[in-house]
């Protein structure tokens, strides 16, 4: 981080103004060479009127903001240049800087740096992105709660309890000799850590219903060719967004539609009509299918009113059984076919065509996922698979001591247990971090951020 790194840090495009931004030991004396005022003399966090110069050539008429370290979001000395939107003016000013000495930012390595100098913890680094791209009211609350370390303080609570524990196992197993330290067995901690237990499992799930609020809901519609699932996903977001057709296997990839119910979005993905096919693209388009199956927070199963079940469609019930899934039966306008006994489930009778049950449809989605206490939770909760997993490794770490203390094992190997659950807690605020976890976690970030 000895460098001084630079970066467009608004959208690329033509717009009333773009912004440059600079960061480093070396930011204001670079912005002093292109600039027609020496920056380095200037007070803090002012504001200056000038030209951008290349070789006495005017390239723009700037404003630029000095704000100089530690005041700053990377704790660095940090210049942002205010020029004319527009691809050619923008470009022009950012090349004018390169060739004066910065180098240009990688995704994310404002924020890496904000990090590293310890401006912010991972899981504020972490909400800096998210905040830019919330989609609903609710997941830029979450995001907000977190930027401003209320969710980091929960976290540190956590530790700061269960190293409480850990202390008192260590003045026992350190200083044995001293007749005023009260013997520490493991049925005297089992307590406190029962009690740990019970908050985190809280806060894991708290966080889990968060995450469906910051991420939404992904809803794959699925079934036969022909049964209706793309008029679903259609009546769904109340726009033509999928091919409807009478001819089967009209849909061979996936089509995609997003809706927000009580401020939560669902993804929804109408997916290839599964059936055995010797056409390659339709194949493909089925292997899709029921990968989206596995991987979505909610199947909904669509049979055909007009028609007998068939094995296929029986196998592919047995598959959505262990899932959050809703069975529908389409097209209740057309003549009985379908043997209701032989659905060994709960099932919403509707008819796209008419517009007949999809309120019962988005009722059930609601029902399901307890929208209306999501709605209404505090929002001060984890919400990145990242720090999600770790809270649940926390958990089984926690879980092995319990069980250590039912084999009655020496006390320090239930501390062992102990402090792992302490570490993963501490990787979820980057108390504690690899190198790789850094590089594969602000790559995700735009450029300039």
């Amino acid at each position: 981080m000895d460098d001084t790194i630079v970066a467009i840090s608004t959208t690329t495009g033509v717009g009333a103004i773009s912004i440059i931004r600079l960061s480093g030991e070396e930011a204001l004396k670079i912005a002093s060479k292109v600039f027609t005022k020496n920056l380095t003399k200037e007070k803090s966090h002012t504001i200056h009127y000038g030209h951008v110069i290349d070789n006495g050539e005017k390239i723009d008429e700037v404003l630029i903001t000095v704000m100089k370290s530690p005041k700053t979001f990377t704790r660095e000395d940090v210049v942002e240049i205010n020029c004319h939107g527009g691809i050619a003016t923008t470009n022009k000013v950012l090349e004018v800087i390169l060739k004066n000495g910065a180098r240009l930012a990688e995704p994310g390595e404002f924020t890496k740096r904000a990090f590293l100098n310890g401006r912010i913890d991972l899981l504020e680094a972490e909400a800096t992105m998210d905040l830019i791209s919330s989609k609903s009211e609710t997941a830029r609350k979450i995001s907000i709660n977190t930027l401003t370390g209320e969710t980091s303080n929960l976290i540190k609570d956590l530790r700061n309890e269960l190293i409480q524990i850990i202390s008192n196992i260590e003045v026992n197993i350190d200083y044995p000799e001293y007749e005023d330290i009260e013997q520490l067995t493991s049925t005297k901690i089992l307590p406190s850590i029962n009690k740990f237990k019970k908050k985190l499992q809280e806060i894991i799930k708290k966080s889990e219903d968060s995450k469906v609020i910051k991420e939404g809901i992904t809803v794959g519609i699925v079934g036969r060719p022909n049964v209706g699932k793309s008029s679903l996903l259609n009546a769904l977001i109340e726009e033509k967004k999928a091919i409807v057709t009478d001819i089967p296997g009209t849909t061979r990839d996936i089509v995609e539609g997003t809706i927000i119910i009580d401020g939560i979005i669902l993804n929804i993905i109408d997916t290839a009509g599964i059936r055995e096919s010797k056409d390659l693209v339709e194949q493909i388009g089925v292997e899709k299918s029921l990968e989206i199956i596995d991987s979505a927070d909610l199947v909904i199963f669509i049979l055909n009113n007009n028609e007998e079940i068939t094995e296929e469609e029986k196998r592919l019930l047995k598959k959505v059984k262990d899932k959050k899934h809703i069975i529908v039966i389409n097209k209740i306008d057309l003549e009985k076919k379908l043997d209701r006994k032989k659905i060994e489930d709960k099932y919403i009778e509707i008819s796209v065509k008419e517009n007949i049950g999809i309120t019962e449809i988005k009722k059930e989605i609601k029902k399901l996922f307890n929208m209306g206490k999501l709605k209404t939770n505090d929002l001060t909760y984890l919400s990145s698979a990242r720090s999600i997993a770790l809270l649940h490794k926390a958990l089984s770490s926690i879980d092995e001591a319990l069980q250590e203390i039912e084999k009655n094992s020496p006390i320090d190997i239930i501390e062992f247990s102990l402090k792992v659950a302490w570490d993963y807690l501490g990787e979820v605020i980057g108390e504690t971090y690899t190198d790789e976890l850094l590089d594969e976690l602000f790559s995700r970030f735009c450029l300039g951020k």
